[in-house]
């Protein structure tokens, strides 16, 4: 059976006896229209590598599969490993499925060292963890287009001075270029979620700062926005405070929310020297 001869994703669920699981985050996008368009805006084609998380029963995968790339798939529940075997089979082995925890799969190993394009419908439980994973980590993707709660979406291509603008967009946009591409109502998913959904593509800027830096980041970030409301010469306090910001040439009297990504990273940089 090739990939065009597969039966419909809602046959094969029920075929497997298949239900979404709500301990996993799970929701499932079977409409192959959108899935198609999500990996056309992936930009995926025929001599690209691709790691998926969360497959569930494989409607993106089908959708990447199609373009001709090689897609490595990390699930954690054992209950789609027949489906998704089906789907390799289909595809002449150009899936391979890695079962376990993708918070602590080796993505570069799975992959074969190779350069790879991460596309997925992450789990709503663990996906902003994983995006931060792959931002400091040593596993930079060529490109990430990545679904998420719209809300999280949006915070990730927050601008300074933006309600959504915190923490995570700091560090994305330091590492890569963001921007939401595509909006997707609950009722796209089976089942439906409570929230809406959108997907945001990510490219890795020409130049990224080196992992200490990123590392600093991660620290004054997380010093600056754990206490938003107040001035960074009392959030940043453990850090340096006033001394810190005069050194970044930075005001002290400002709060997180107006500091540019560029102001932070010479936050950062000012915790190293």
């Amino acid at each position: 059976m090739s990939l065009a001869d597969m039966p419909p994703l809602r046959d094969a669920l029920e075929r497997h006896d298949l239900l979404a699981r709500k301990s996993f985050g799970q929701h499932f996008l079977l409409d192959l229209n959108i899935t198609r368009k999500i990996a056309r805006l992936a930009g995926i084609g025929p001599d690209d590598v691709v790691v998926e998380v969360g497959p569930g029963p494989g409607g993106l995968t089908r959708a990447l599969l199609e373009t001709g790339a090689r897609v490595v798939a990390i699930e954690m529940d054992s209950r789609f490993m027949p489906i998704l075997a089906e789907l390799s089979e289909a595809a002449d082995q150009r899936l391979e499925v890695v079962q376990g925890d993708a918070l602590k799969v080796d993505a570069a190993k799975a992959v074969g060292g190779v350069p790879a394009h991460v596309v997925a419908n992450l789990p709503y439980n663990v996906g902003t963890q994983l995006l931060i994973n792959w931002l400091t980590g040593p596993f930079l993707p060529l490109s990430m287009t990545l679904m998420f709660q719209k809300e999280v979406a949006e915070r990730i291509a927050a601008h300074v001075n933006d309600d959504a603008y915190g923490r995570l967009a700091v560090i994305a946009q330091t590492v890569c270029e963001a921007k939401v591409v595509m909006d997707l109502p609950a009722r796209a998913f089976t089942p439906p979620p409570k929230v809406n959904s959108a997907v945001i593509r990510l490219i890795p800027r020409a130049v990224i700062p080196p992992p200490q830096e990123l590392a600093a980041l991660e620290r004054v970030t997380a010093a600056a926005f754990g206490q938003r409301r107040k001035m960074l010469r009392s959030s940043l306090k453990a850090l340096g405070g006033g001394a810190l910001c005069e050194k970044a040439g930075i005001s002290p009297d400002i709060r997180a929310e107006n500091v540019p990504i560029d102001g932070f990273l010479a936050l950062a940089k000012a915790t190293l020297n």
